[in-house]
């Protein structure tokens, strides 16, 4: 079953359940996919629901700390329950030692030596592990990587 339909079933689910906070999180991918199709006039692929995924828990993250230092706890358990939502339509994420392994295995590849190639690097790894790994993870072993 594509992920289009995985949502589409989801969001029929939440709805009858009542389960409010589900179905606006659902609702904000398929409304991001939408954008994206109207804005780029493309049919979403698999790839690009990943990829918009990603980005909403990445934007929903970057916000905790804000929302930390309110003080409003019930915002706070709504977004990181807005996140582990996100994540469920995710693939495995992988391990920051696996992450490290494909950096360091990208780089020998691409015989990269200085940070002058950290952009060619940057992007075939964020090509291959979007939506798997965190980019500004993978940017990080990078530098660490380029710089020894």
């Amino acid at each position: 079953m594509s992920l289009k339909d995985q949502l589409f079933l989801d969001l029929k689910e939440a709805m009858k359940k009542k389960e409010t906070l589900r179905k606006n999180t659902i609702q904000s991918i398929r409304t991001a996919a939408l954008q994206m199709e109207k804005d780029q006039k493309i049919e979403v692929s698999e790839e690009d629901y990943v990829k918009i995924i990603a980005n909403l828990v990445k934007k929903r993250t970057s916000a905790l700390p804000e929302f930390e230092k309110s003080g409003r706890l019930d915002l706070i358990d709504e977004l990181k329950s807005e996140i582990e939502i996100l994540m469920t339509y995710l693939p495995k994420q992988l391990s920051d030692d696996e992450v490290y392994e494909i950096v360091s295995k990208t780089i020998e590849e691409q015989k990269a030596t200085s940070m002058k190639d950290m952009g060619k690097v940057m992007g075939i790894l964020t090509e291959q592990l979007s939506g798997k790994a965190d980019t500004k993870l993978v940017s990080q072993l990078v530098k660490k990587r380029l710089s020894q």
